[in-house]
């Protein structure tokens, strides 16, 4: 993200200073600390689309869920186990699980940086995590890796890998929420694979959408 890094920060300079003219402080505040889809004007957030649709080599991997679905899970928990209390970070461990699990065993080290969600320090959980799934994937397939993985949880505002991804997932929550795939498109070609775990009609694993079977708004109009 070394790219996205050095091409966010004129971008964000120049957006900042139009909006300062035409807008005065309270529309541009946000963006002065960093990116975000769902705050950023919509100038601003063209811009941002711009830049990733232009940069080279750039591939995203996603897992999407349902709420209806870990909503369903909760309630079939609590049947099982009266003393059962859901807990946000069992399913952000699991989708994390589920996102790396067949892509730590290709390269010599990783650097993986997870967004950092509240107070709590979630680095060791997290890696736990990570270390659960590449020992699935050599128990699976019997291909085993011990590649060091240095794992740190950063703020958006410092990192434009985060700013980059929270555009990327924006744009699937506007598909799946909406039926919007104007945003997903355009992005297409950066969309390595995205896993809806939750689509269950062909395969208990779910769905998987790639170059060469794309998402978009009919491919999700079964869910209507």
């Amino acid at each position: 993200m070394k790219a996205a890094t050095a091409r966010y920060l004129p971008v964000r300079a120049g957006s900042l200073s139009e909006r300062r003219v035409a807008h005065g402080f309270s529309c541009w505040g946000k963006t002065a600390l960093a990116f975000h889809a769902k705050d950023d004007l919509p100038e601003v957030r063209r811009e941002v689309f711009n830049l990733l649709h232009g940069l080279d080599g750039l591939r995203f991997f996603a897992v999407v869920t349902d709420k209806l679905s870990v909503l369903e899970f909760v309630r079939q928990q609590n049947e099982r186990k009266a003393n059962y209390r859901y807990n946000p970070n069992e399913l952000y461990d699991y989708l994390a699980r589920r996102l790396f699990k067949d892509r730590l065993h290709q390269d010599g080290s990783y650097e993986i940086m997870f967004s950092k969600r509240g107070k709590a320090d979630r680095t060791a959980a997290l890696k736990n995590a990570l270390e659960t799934a590449r020992l699935r994937f050599a128990e699976q397939w019997n291909i085993a890796s011990n590649a060091p993985m240095n794992v740190t949880a950063g703020a958006p505002q410092t990192h434009a890998g985060l700013q980059a991804v929270d555009y990327f997932t924006w744009a699937l929550q506007r598909l799946y929420e909406s039926g919007e795939d104007r945003y997903v498109e355009y992005l297409w070609s950066s969309f390595h694979l995205t896993q809806d775990i939750d689509d269950k009609r062909k395969a208990g694993y779910g769905a998987y959408y790639t170059q060469k079977k794309p998402l978009n708004a009919a491919a999700l109009s079964w869910r209507k």
